[in-house]
């Protein structure tokens, strides 16, 4: 013992040393360390709270105010500390005296005589002392479940849960950390153009929808139920980007793309009548990609290998289970399929495909025979978009509702049989729709015809990916759910922090998104068919989602392309052996729920534990009572009275904010951003026999192709915004690595069973590289050799067509 130590017990003193790791705003940090002239040190102060010492009122007792010293980041900090008196140090208040912020990293408490180390990850932005009505407080990382909490800090668990829900009222502002519900009534802009103007989505039984983060904005002048818009778009600070973050650089490029006002963009998009509005040969777009200029676009992984595989029927097919949308698909189970159209609004809407359309392409195999043998597929376009197209096609757009019927060949691939497209009925719509199909063809005109057919296919297929598959199933359907845990899970409840990693940023790029990709003439209305009731088509499906069956094996079943079989691996059986997305995510899903059931089973001991728990109860009936609110009247949702429910639910929302959004998200651009093989609009119906259009696709089936679908400046806006979103940013966190490294726990078995985690899914990986090198399942490469690599966990940098990260951060 030093002669210091001995000094400090003998006057009754201690001293716990510690180190501070924060960031100032806007600051060029390299490592940790700061410019000293930035960050007045002497101006922010911490004062320690005990975790087994209470005061008179059963509150831990609160040391003295302790100020920052050193010259750069890690700084130093003593706390005078008497654990005899005061006990084990368990939280801290921290106080900012300066007028601009900065953003603390962590602080780690060495105590010397004890040998132990106390960790305090806080990764939170700190604002003037003023600005707060209640002190900044961070806790240890000891996970505790609220009936666990050592006595001492059970008023500041609550006090801190407290300032986060707010009062509901009032305009939010930058530095408020206040989290709380609204609907979706931001989207227009009534003040600017009538025609602007947008219906609110949730709150409804005919527009229903998952609620966003309130901001608080005032009305609009013309519509008090819409709110008012503004550049600024609140969010909880601590949902904002850190000083090191990357992907700021994504939102700023998106709100460039919005204006056309990215260098490439300003290059390339012009509107000078010398300038050729139009693309009329595919070698046109394929200039975009001549890698000469710095303003080219890099070329899609579509066409890498080669320019024309995209127009093959199998690679039509193939992106139904291995493209960009690979959850739509279902099993026929009987013929002709059902229709969900509302008769008596749009009249019989009953396929017109027949057996006599089929069967001339089955391979000898009749429809009952196929549907016996599980053979018989459709990608249904028609239900979701036909009541929408008598208004589209009335803006300018041309437009189908589409039903593509598939095969699954003896070799494992698939192959179209059928495509029916359907327009309204000039008289009405009581009459029904205009229905025709088209079957294959690979020469003469009707070849072109048919290459035609497949694009409004994919058009409709793009916009539903859009909305559905990609903005509703992942970004929409989660931010309630992080709204929820900050409002009633307390940052050391053992939930928050399993869910913490899959939070990050989602809220940031939802708002975002807000203000410039589904906003009324945003990105989103301008570039795709929808356009103005983009996300009217949105809550309709918003009508049939159902949270328990957004986990993997549930959407399997459901879409009828895996029955439950407790022989396979996963306890499921693919009934389209060859479906990489689905392959490769049940290795995922499977993963990520052997984690989470360790890591609940290791907090709650017992099923009662869970129904006891107070904060969980809480965030559960606020997910499902106002978060979803909408559809809280559902029998379908868990009663979360079980710890099987909670690794059920855990599994879901960690799948959809990780796996299911890596899966639909990062392979936008090499899949779509050859315009040509995956169009977002369509401008002209298909040429009937005899006319002037039907001439000139005889004649020139390109230039007529390129003259249907997406017009060529909202091709550049559009392969732009896919860029930026289908990109790695530096700082990726992706699934088994936490920003917190090895501190954001201090219990050692659920940090065991994290690096397990993260060993399986190495594992994984190394298992689905092995499956692309298997030229037996066709599927997963195609002819246009572009392997499955969507569900592979790791990625470098930038657009790769891999990696999972750990959260909607883009």
């Amino acid at each position: 013992m030093t002669s210091l130590e001995t000094d400090i017990i003998n006057t009754g003193k201690k001293l716990i040393k510690g180190t501070v790791v924060l960031r100032p705003k806007n600051s060029n940090v390299v490592g940790d360390t700061v410019t000293p002239s930035i960050l007045d040190i002497s101006s922010v102060a911490l004062k320690l709270i005990s975790a087994s010492k209470a005061d008179g009122s059963g509150k831990g007792k609160v040391g003295k105010q302790t100020f920052l010293e050193g010259q750069k980041s890690p700084f130093n900090i003593e706390f005078e500390w008497n654990r005899h008196s005061m006990g084990n140090p368990g939280a801290f208040y921290i106080e900012n005296f300066m007028q601009h912020e900065f953003f603390l990293v962590s602080l780690t408490l060495e105590d010397d005589l004890h040998q132990e180390t106390i960790n305090f990850v806080c990764n939170s932005w700190i604002y003037n002392t003023e600005k707060y009505q209640t002190d900044r407080i961070f806790f240890a990382n000891q996970a505790y479940l609220p009936s666990e909490t050592p006595a001492p800090l059970v008023y500041y668990r609550q006090e801190e849960l407290n300032s986060l829900r707010g009062d509901g009222t009032g305009e939010r502002k930058e530095w408020e950390r206040i989290y709380d519900y609204d609907v979706y009534n931001d989207l227009g802009a009534p003040d600017t153009n009538a025609a602007l103007a947008r219906p609110t989505l949730g709150g409804s039984s005919t527009l229903p929808y998952p609620r966003r983060g309130r901001t608080g904005r005032k009305p609009t002048l013309k519509d008090p139920a819409s709110e008012s818009r503004s550049k600024f778009v609140y969010i909880p600070r601590d949902e904002s980007l850190n000083p090191l973050k990357a992907s700021h650089s994504v939102i700023k490029t998106l709100n460039l793309v919005s204006q056309n006002d990215t260098p490439r963009l300003r290059a390339l998009v012009t509107f000078e009548e010398n300038e050729q509005p139009e693309f009329n040969t595919f070698d046109d777009v394929l200039l975009l990609y001549n890698g000469e200029a710095p303003n080219d676009f890099p070329i899609p992984k579509v066409i890498q290998a080669s320019h024309t595989a995209w127009m093959s029927d199998e690679e039509f097919t193939r992106e139904m289970i291995a493209g960009v949308n690979p959850n739509v698909i279902k099993k026929l189970s009987e013929f002709p399929p059902k229709c969900k159209v509302d008769s008596q609004l749009y009249g019989d809407n009953t396929t017109t495909i027949t057996k006599e359309h089929l069967e001339p392409y089955m391979d000898g195999v009749n429809i009952e025979q196929a549907i016996q043998s599980n053979r018989l597929y459709i990608l249904d376009h028609h239900d979701a978009i036909f009541p929408y197209l008598r208004k589209i096609n009335e803006t300018g757009a041309k437009a189908y509702a589409s039903r593509t019927i598939i095969f699954l060949q003896d070799d494992g691939t698939l192959k179209p049989l059928a495509i029916e497209l359907s327009k309204p009925h000039p008289q009405g719509d009581s009459f029904g729709p205009v229905s025709t199909v088209y079957s294959p063809a690979s020469e003469g005109v009707e070849a072109s015809i048919w290459l035609l057919a497949k694009a409004y296919v994919l058009v409709n297929d793009a916009n539903y990916h859009q909305l559905v598959s990609h903005w509703l199933n992942t970004h929409a359907t989660v931010e309630p759910f992080i709204i929820a845990t900050n409002r009633h899970l307390s940052v050391v409840h053992p939930i928050h922090k399993l869910l913490l990693p899959h939070y990050r940023n989602t809220m940031n790029i939802n708002a975002n998104a807000r203000n410039i990709l589904i906003n009324a003439d945003g990105i989103v209305e301008s570039t795709f068919l929808l356009g103005g009731y983009s996300m009217q088509l949105s809550a309709d499906a918003y009508k049939d989602w159902v949270f328990t069956e957004q986990g993997l094996p549930n959407d399997l079943i459901k879409r009828g392309v895996a029955v439950e079989d407790p022989a396979s691996p996963h306890g499921i059986r693919l009934l389209i052996e060859d479906y990489p997305y689905a392959s490769d995510g049940l290795e995922i899903w499977a993963a990520i729920k052997s984690w989470i059931g360790e890591y609940v089973n290791f907090y709650y001991n017992s099923d009662a534990a869970i129904a006891q728990d107070s904060e969980l109860q809480a965030f559960w009936k606020e997910v499902v009572e106002v978060g979803h609110g909408d559809l809280k009247n559902a029998t379908w949702w868990f009663k979360m009275q079980t710890r099987t429910e909670l690794i059920e639910a855990c599994t879901i929302l960690i799948w959809m904010a990780s796996a299911l959004h890596a899966a639909v998200n990062f392979g936008q651009y090499p899949y779509g951003g050859y315009i040509v093989s995956r169009p977002t609009k369509t401008r002209r119906f298909i040429p009937e026999k005899g006319s002037y259009e039907y001439d000139e696709l005889a004649k020139d089936y390109q230039k007529t192709y390129l003259r249907t679908i997406t017009p060529k400046n909202d091709t550049l806006q559009n392969m732009a915004t896919m860029e930026a979103l289908s990109t790695h940013v530096s700082d990726e966190q992706y699934l088994g690595h936490r920003i917190e490294g090895d501190l954001w726990t201090s219990d050692s078995e659920p940090a065991e069973a994290y690096k397990k985690f993260g060993r399986k899914l190495i594992e994984i990986e190394e298992k689905l590289v092995q499956r692309n090198n298997d030229e037996s399942l066709r599927n997963r490469y195609g002819p246009v050799k572009m392997p499955y690599t969507l569900l592979h966990p790791s990625s470098e940098q930038g657009m790769t067509f891999r990696g999972i990260p750990n959260s909607i951060s883009i």
